[in-house]
């Protein structure tokens, strides 16, 4: 019997095997690698819808929040005594942190004298890069794509906002918004409208008006 015929007849074999279980490994890999292509551009809509859900959410208290300092107080949370004045966050004069402030009943406040909180939004993870909650550093409401939210208030107390911010009936109805308080997110491109053209419709922002 040739003893090394059968050797080199073994280990040929098993080499075979060996070729064999690394190219299924390559394909499983290939197929992995294709079905997560696939799959991200899914799971990416699906978390910018989440995103868009939490904005949502978070204007909707912003704006309860403000109704009943109103209620509780018999006036808005702002020193200001026009609409123009009284509107905060990008784009607008002053930040939102004034306004969180006497909301919250933290920081500095001298509105809410009774030191009623209104509303108590999370903080943010990360302070230098803030989404999603309060920053700690200047006390700003961010959302959750490193925005912090705008809000405009009825300061004249005339029962409007004057200036609807994406202009009249631009697809976030009419211009003035006959209600006392509206908040919104400029979303994920964090410009006003779709890609910074001023109008809702087709943008990715999140208003409370609707």
């Amino acid at each position: 019997m040739d003893t090394n015929r059968h050797k080199r007849s073994y280990g040929s074999a098993r080499l075979g095997q060996r070729a064999f279980t690394l190219l299924e490994l390559l394909v499983v890999i290939a197929v992995i690698a294709v079905l997560a292509g696939l799959l991200f551009p899914a799971v990416q809509s699906v978390l910018e819808r989440a995103k868009k859900v939490q904005a949502k959410n978070d204007v909707t208290q912003i704006v309860t929040a403000v109704n009943a300092f109103y209620t509780e107080y018999g006036r808005y949370p702002t020193n200001a005594k026009s609409d123009a004045a009284a509107a905060y966050g990008p784009g607008n004069q002053s930040t939102n942190n004034s306004l969180l402030n006497e909301l919250r009943a933290q920081g500095t406040y001298s509105l809410n004298t009774r030191q009623i909180v209104f509303i108590s939004p999370a903080n943010v993870k990360d302070e230098n890069n803030p989404h999603s909650g309060i920053n700690g550093v200047n006390g700003g409401y961010y959302d959750p794509w490193g925005s912090e939210y705008a809000i405009a208030l009825d300061a004249d107390y005339d029962n409007q906002i004057a200036s609807n911010p994406y202009g009249s009936n631009n697809g976030a109805g009419p211009s003035p918004i006959r209600q006392g308080v509206i908040a919104w997110s400029l979303g994920k491109d964090k410009k006003l409208g779709n890609n910074g053209d001023g109008k809702f419709t087709n943008s990715d922002d999140v208003i409370s008006w609707q």
